[in-house]
């Protein structure tokens, strides 16, 4: 499996069946992103979203310093927020270059919550804005009691653009709390972060969060594929839209999944008390 997975600045591995392990590895630039790591991370989930020996997925970084301190802001400053051609150029052609990049970053992150397959992000060390992005486009978040969180962009003179602003208030209920984080930058723990449910589980070390996300994943993976990709489209339709659209969107959904022959076999294996095996999807 992990041959047709092979990334400059992500490890691939498979831990268990069907369970997939992404870790950014850039850990010596505390697994800063830079251009080609956002449009490598959009191809792994791409990938990882249609592979039919693939059922859940965690999401990690190496090293023990930082999931991710977020934007490489070296790089950046000499590609996405350079001002070199700013002089150069008539600014609303300026304006439509740069809203092409951030749309082009924008779709790399949201890759990870377009992903077919749930998502699982163990965080740890430094975790500061893209790390912010990340985890909010994934489905559940988990770290180690070390996670130090920020949303970090009004420090470096801009609005977090990459997912932060738009799924945080959604995740955790809380638009006072996610204002209070986002317009001061400042870093908050992982006992804050379980508090107001941006997390909602707490290890010990970053070891204990890693484990504790692959036997989640591996949970995940031993139940129907067409019931745990459908519950996950199910569920972030129905966040963005009324109750009667959920429900009706439901009712679409499930007038093709419930005719699936995993209904059968899940219920034949409670019956005769056996883990029931499900055909690959």
């Amino acid at each position: 499996m992990a041959e047709k997975y092979s990334y400059e600045h992500f490890n691939i591995a498979f831990p268990q069946e069907y369970v997939a392990h992404v870790e950014i590895n850039r850990p010596t630039q505390l697994n800063a992103f830079f251009e080609a790591m956002w449009i490598e991370l959009g191809q792994i989930f791409t990938n990882l979203s249609s592979d039919p020996a693939v059922r859940a997925i965690i999401l990690t970084g190496a090293g023990e310093k930082a999931f991710t301190a977020g934007l490489d802001v070296k790089a950046a400053s000499n590609g996405l927020l350079s001002d070199s051609s700013s002089k150069d150029s008539d600014p609303a052609r300026r304006a439509v270059a740069l809203r092409r990049e951030i749309s082009s970053f924008q779709d790399c992150v949201s890759t990870v919550e377009k992903c077919e397959k749930p998502v699982i992000v163990a965080m740890h060390g430094f975790s500061l804005g893209l790390a912010i992005d990340l985890s909010s486009a994934a489905d559940i978040r988990i770290c180690a009691k070390d996670t130090r969180f920020a949303v970090k962009e009004v420090d470096i003179g801009l609005a977090a653009d990459v997912g932060t602003l738009s799924r945080l208030p959604k995740i955790v209920g809380n638009y006072g709390w996610v204002k209070d984080v986002c317009l001061t930058a400042r870093l908050f723990g992982a006992e804050e972060a379980l508090r107001v449910g941006f997390v909602s589980q707490v290890f010990d070390t970053k070891s204990n969060a890693i484990a504790g996300a692959v036997e989640l994943a591996a949970l995940m993976a031993s139940k129907s594929p067409i019931a745990v990709q459908g519950t996950k489209e199910l569920l972030n339709w129905s966040r963005d839209h009324t109750v009667q659209d959920g429900l009706r969107y439901t009712s679409i959904w499930n007038s093709a999944a419930l005719q699936t022959s995993d209904i059968s076999a899940a219920l034949l294996s409670g019956i005769q008390k056996r883990k029931p095996t499900f055909e690959k999807l």
